[in-house]
């Protein structure tokens, strides 16, 4: 992960000179940040796969071991049981015999679950693009927002924020702090409505020429109904102005939450049509099997996910890159 810097060796006697350059970090890539992002769900399936897999053949005693493990990882009933059906497929027609090849056959089903979730967001189709952004407090909303607004800067977009949270407090100051750190415009209102606020923003937007809008919402369990109603008036209000808005529809997950997320994505794909996910916190959990429950019960794409609290941090998702941090 790191590389040094180092003098030749004939520059190793003892010599005073100090124009060497001096040692240098390389920083970490995004695939070695997700792998230690991970860390804690390879190390829940790690150990116990490897017992698991010892015998070295799929029996009943092995699928009944995997089948708990991969329940406990969150992962599902219907996608454990498409994973298990997948393995004894592979165990017919391969003959599994070794560890090795048991694993490689789980990860590879893995990856045909997920990998239909892995869509990139293309952005270029409007300007201003809008993407609307919600979740319930605690999943990393507003967070993620200014590290969306880094990332779309870093590929030379421009980028503004709608303070549309009006709800919880110091929300909108929370934003303005990413608006700062990242020298972006954030529409704000004292006490102002959320859809009026989110109207405003792209208004502004236009005028500005500006390619991106993020748009906060207040987070809201999928049970208040009477503030769902409210976020499924920002998406009309945002209509009205650009009928074909907003083109993106963000979700915030919390991994953490487990099962529970799959009943918030149903829950806000009623009121405000979900056409994407974002899951953060995956370095804070042992279960990162959900994303495996996402795919086989409410597919959404995800087309973010978290591993850290670094602006960076945030990228977008990758199957393969997943499948190889949990196996590897």
């Amino acid at each position: 992960m790191f590389s040094f810097l180092k003098k030749s060796a004939s520059d190793t006697s003892a010599d005073t000179r100090t124009d060497s350059p001096p040692e240098t970090t390389a920083a970490p890539s995004w695939r070695e940040r997700l792998f230690k992002g991970l860390a804690r769900t390879r190390a829940q399936w790690g150990g116990k796969l490897k017992a698991i897999f010892s015998r070295g053949k799929v029996d009943d005693e092995l699928l009944e071991a995997l089948e708990a493990l991969l329940l406990t990882s969150d992962c599902g009933i219907e996608a454990t049981q498409h994973l298990l059906d997948e393995l004894k497929k592979a165990a017919r027609r391969d003959k599994l015999d070794t560890p090795e090849a048991i694993q490689k056959a789980l990860a590879d089903a893995l990856l045909a679950i997920l990998q239909p979730l892995e869509q990139a967001l293309d952005v270029s189709g409007h300007k201003p693009f809008v993407i609307m952004i919600a979740g319930v407090n605690g999943a990393g909303k507003t967070t993620s927002i200014g590290k969306l607004a880094k990332y779309y800067q870093n590929q030379g977009k421009s980028v503004l924020l709608a303070a549309g949270d009006t709800f919880r407090a110091a929300a909108r100051e929370q934003l303005e702090t990413w608006g700062e750190r990242n020298n972006v415009t954030v529409i704000a209102q004292d006490n102002g409505d959320p859809a009026a606020v989110v109207f405003d923003a792209i208004s502004a937007a236009r005028a500005r020429g500006i390619d991106i809008v993020l748009a906060d919402t207040a987070g809201r369990l999928p049970t208040q109904l009477h503030l769902m109603e409210e976020i499924a008036k920002v998406r009309r209000v945002i209509k009205k102005i650009e009928p074909d808005g907003p083109h993106e529809t963000l979700l915030v997950l919390d991994a953490n939450i487990g099962q529970n997320a799959l009943q918030q994505v149903r829950a806000f794909d009623k009121a405000i049509q979900v056409s994407g996910l974002i899951l953060t916190k995956l370095d804070g959990t042992a279960r990162g099997g959900v994303v495996a429950a996402i795919a086989r019960q409410c597919p959404k794409p995800v087309r973010f996910i978290g591993v850290g609290e670094k602006i960076d941090d945030l990228r977008p998702f990758s199957a393969r890159d997943f499948v190889d941090a949990l196996f590897e």
